[in-house]
């Protein structure tokens, strides 16, 4: 199992600014939209019931820095953000303090996932689902959100494809230089175990004028759509539809991301 609060020790005092061209309002958008076509939450934080309070709850896995979580909160929804950096929540956790929000930020393995009670709707975007690297983890993952799921409630999440690290990303190197800092990202693919592997250089500037370096490996896995469906199945979780990454199109051979709609399965309304 990669201990992935390790790997983002580094990488979250500078992920915001690598980030800042990630369309997240746009995602804010179309998740909003998702939810309120296929799921049950509701962007209220005045539900007057327990259950109601539960079915509006939001838990964003692997929230990072909690950029899209923000979003999601000014939207209206109650929200929860999970992830495995100690550094990224620190960082969300000063987003909140600046907007006044009343996020809750939990810091744990999405794998090891451990909630006070069931919500409306589950997301993780960004490719988190690929950095779960093993086939009996990303199981256990779906298993987890389908228990914590309120009944109907619905799973959405986005995951890079093989054709987009083989074609795509593939073998190569790039570099960037910014006025804050520079950056190296060194991607190999390996086709026969499915595998994606990127070495980040990052030289952040301090505030005396000099420059930090900062090393450090990520590896993501590549799954096939029927590989998803088939863990969702055994699961418990019901799939819904997909699309290619946040539009309203069905995904093809040459989507990079695809988003996925899963519901609970397995329990009665109240």
């Amino acid at each position: 199992m990669e201990n992935t609060e390790e790997i983002y020790t580094d990488f979250a005092r500078v992920y915001d600014e690598l980030m800042d061209n990630t369309p997240y309002e746009m995602w804010c958008n179309r998740l909003d939209q998702l939810i309120a076509s296929y799921g049950v939450s509701r962007p209220t934080r005045d539900a007057e019931g327990i259950l109601d309070s539960e079915r509006n709850l939001v838990v964003d896995l692997g929230c990072g820095t909690g950029t899209l979580t923000e979003l999601l909160y000014q939207k209206g929804y109650d929200c929860i953000g999970v992830d495995n950096s100690e550094e990224m929540l620190g960082i969300a956790m000063e987003k909140k303090a600046e907007s006044g929000s009343e996020i809750l930020y939990l810091h744990q393995d999405m794998r090891e996932l451990d909630l006070y009670s069931t919500v409306g709707t589950v997301i993780s975007v960004c490719d988190s689902v690929n950095y779960i690297l093993e086939e009996e983890e990303l199981l256990q993952v779906f298993h987890l959100v389908n228990n914590y799921l309120y009944p109907g409630g619905i799973f959405i999440f986005d995951f890079n494809t093989a054709y987009k690290y083989r074609e795509v990303i593939g073998n190569t190197t790039i570099a960037e230089n910014r006025e804050e800092g520079s950056f190296i990202w060194e991607n190999t693919y390996y086709e026969e175990e499915h595998m994606n592997e990127y070495g980040l250089t990052i030289f952040a500037k301090c505030g005396d004028g000099r420059y930090e370096k900062y090393e450090e490996t990520h590896y993501e896995r590549a799954y096939s759509l029927d590989e998803i469906k088939e863990s969702l199945a055994q699961a418990g979780l019901v799939f819904v539809t997909a699309y290619d990454s946040f539009t309203h199109n069905p995904p093809t051979g040459e989507s990079e991301r695809i988003c996925i709609i899963a519901r609970e399965h397995g329990k009665k309304t109240v």
